[in-house]
């Protein structure tokens, strides 16, 4: 082993197995995040001193969006995996597109996926739509932490060869030490821009500018991702783009632009437009 290198912990990614039924750490870090965020997002709209007198959501209206959220993030991160990282495979192997225990979701894809069912069900319920886009802002990094964590297990998504310090083999990436680009996209994904969000929502109360919250995860997110695509591998099948473009940046960079106008058009609405915001 290089010197300096970390040993990869080897973490069954297979936490169970019955029979041919196997329960993975994949799986569980979906679930995790899933019922965490949930969670995060029922107590937040129980906080009164957030809102003032913003119209939010119930916690039963958040309880029963929990299946819309979960269908909208695997369809649409498996799709979006499908149809912008490996399409002529999926074409040629279109049964491998369900096999989604195997991996291969796509955050941008989850992204518009969650964009749809947030869309559909606020205008079901009458609810704002950009409260509703908040709510899952803040709540976004606490599984987009625990996905990165499961590629790190299953050894995926690993970063360029480095001699730094805290490197790591992994079991499928050659020998050279590389960089674990999956616990830096936790960390800044994850962790960082929770603590953002936070900050935001609960220090400057910006839940009472609907939007705001919104276009700060876009932004957040945007620079971290395209941050650390400095340090990770592209997929093989892609490659870099251009120079050191790649497919990731290409979809994440637009998001600051994006996230940047939200906030600009949030915060120049008067109290009375926030109030009846769809």
């Amino acid at each position: 082993m290089p010197l300096l290198a970390i040993p990869f912990p080897m973490i069954d990614p297979v936490l169970i197995e019955f029979g041919p039924l196997a329960i993975r750490w994949y799986a569980l870090a979906y679930i995790a995040g899933i019922l965490l965020a949930w969670r995060y997002m029922v107590v937040t709209v129980r906080n009164t001193a957030l809102w003032n007198k913003t119209p939010h959501p119930t916690a039963t209206n958040i309880d029963d969006f929990v299946m819309w959220a979960t269908l909208g993030i695997v369809l649409g991160g498996r799709l979006g995996y499908v149809l912008f990282y490996n399409l002529p495979y999926y074409l040629a192997n279109p049964l491998e597109i369900f096999a989604v225990w195997e991996g291969g979701m796509a955050f941008h894809g989850g992204l518009l996926g969650m964009i749809v069912v947030l869309i559909i069900y606020s205008r079901a319920r009458n609810l704002s739509g950009w409260t509703m886009f908040d709510l899952a802002a803040i709540a976004a990094p606490i599984g987009l932490f625990f996905g990165r964590i499961a590629n790190f297990i299953n050894s995926e998504l690993w970063g360029r060869p480095t001699d730094v310090a805290w490197a790591v083999v992994f079991p499928n990436g050659g020998p050279e030490p590389r960089h674990p680009s999956q616990l830096y996209e936790a960390a800044l994904e994850g962790a960082v821009l929770f603590l953002v969000l936070r900050l935001l929502s609960h220090r400057f109360k910006l839940l009472q500018k609907p939007g705001v919250l919104a276009g700060s995860f876009a932004i957040g997110y945007g620079l971290a991702r395209s941050f650390v695509e400095l340090y990770r591998v592209p997929d093989a099948h892609i490659g870099y783009l251009s120079g050191f473009l790649t497919m990731g940046m290409l979809l994440s960079l637009p998001m600051v632009l994006i996230g940047a106008a939200i906030i600009v058009w949030a915060l120049k609405r008067n109290p009375e437009e926030n109030k009846a915001a769809k």
